[in-house]
């Protein structure tokens, strides 16, 4: 299988992820984990501290609809295996921030800047346990 590498549209996703980071580590003192804003999402402890994260979550799903004005056209993406096998992905990965406390947002992003050696080593667990799955999901069972 064939990947696209595209530098600049990386970089600028990277840099927006950074500064939405940074802006909400300044903003509201908290550390941008996609899946801590969304748990705190479904069972807020206050009025305020559900707005921001519905505000937060309306921007991530949103989103597209920026891209979609200013490229005319939504990117294709392609997904090279079955429903069944991004079900059971998405399952093993919702243990495993279960089990990391956290997600390769707060980790790897926000923990890493901070040299947080517990989100120092979660994201090296994330890229090795990522590294063999695409080595057996290629070359094992040859999907």
């Amino acid at each position: 299988m064939e990947t696209e590498f595209t530098p600049l549209v990386s970089l600028a996703g990277g840099l927006l992820i950074g500064l939405a980071s940074v802006l909400l580590m300044a903003a509201r003192g908290r550390v941008f984990g996609a899946t801590g804003i969304l748990a705190g999402f479904l069972s807020p402890s206050s009025s305020t501290d559900w707005a921001w994260r519905a505000a937060l979550l309306a921007g991530m799903v949103t989103g597209p609809l920026v891209y979609l004005a200013f490229a005319g056209d939504f990117p294709a993406i392609e997904v090279p295996v079955s429903k069944a096998m991004m079900i059971v992905g998405g399952l093993i990965v919702g243990v495993g921030v279960t089990y990391g406390s956290g997600c390769t947002s707060g980790h790897g992003v926000c923990g890493m800047a901070r040299l947080s050696p517990r989100s120092i080593v979660a994201t090296l667990t994330f890229m090795l346990f990522t590294g063999i799955t695409v080595y057996v999901v290629r070359h094992v069972l040859g999907m």
